[in-house]
């Protein structure tokens, strides 16, 4: 099957289970911007000098995956997606950033007022990925409001990986 489907020639795309949305769709947004954080989460792998950093990264990119799956289930379909065995985001997932979080922190790294991204290639890619993330956790906030989405721990754990981002970003800085 080719990856040109043209079932979205007319501004609709398929969610899990043969349900179709307007591509202009609160859910469809949202998982649109997660996947745009996985794919900067990428550039900021791609871009690390330091083996902490990559395995950080990839482990949150599979968690993206995971979330991503989720948002593009409506919540009439979530019994379904779980019978099927597939995941959703659990408190263990954001206990995972938060052990990042208080690692960093441990080590003392001192900040003062706002960070200026830029300075390198490596900060600076994960500042980026960290506002998309910002983005998509305002995009999950409104599903969210609207009732629309089940699972509370997802915007907890967008919001940790943000803190967790801004915080390695500095990190690497620091290593500098």
């Amino acid at each position: 099957m080719s990856i040109a489907t043209k079932t979205g020639d007319q501004g609709s795309t398929g969610l899990m289970y043969n349900r179709r949305v307007p591509k202009s769709h609160p859910r469809v947004e949202a998982y649109g911007t997660v996947d745009e954080l996985n794919a900067a989460l990428g550039v900021a792998r791609a871009a690390a000098t330091h083996d902490y950093v990559r395995d950080q990264l990839l482990l949150q990119q599979q968690d993206l995956v995971v979330l991503m799956g989720e948002l593009a289930t409506m919540p009439e379909d979530l019994p379904r997606y779980l019978q099927d065995g597939r995941r959703q985001l659990t408190p263990e997932n954001t206990a995972l950033l938060d052990q990042v979080v208080q690692d960093i922190e441990s080590q003392q790294i001192t900040f003062h007022g706002w960070a200026t991204p830029g300075a390198s290639t490596e900060s600076a890619a994960l500042d980026m990925a960290r506002t998309i993330c910002r983005r998509a956790e305002r995009r999950v906030c409104a599903l969210q409001a609207a009732k629309q989405l089940p699972n509370n721990e997802i915007a907890i754990y967008l919001n940790r990986l943000a803190d967790a981002l801004w915080l390695l970003a500095r990190w690497v800085e620091h290593q500098s």
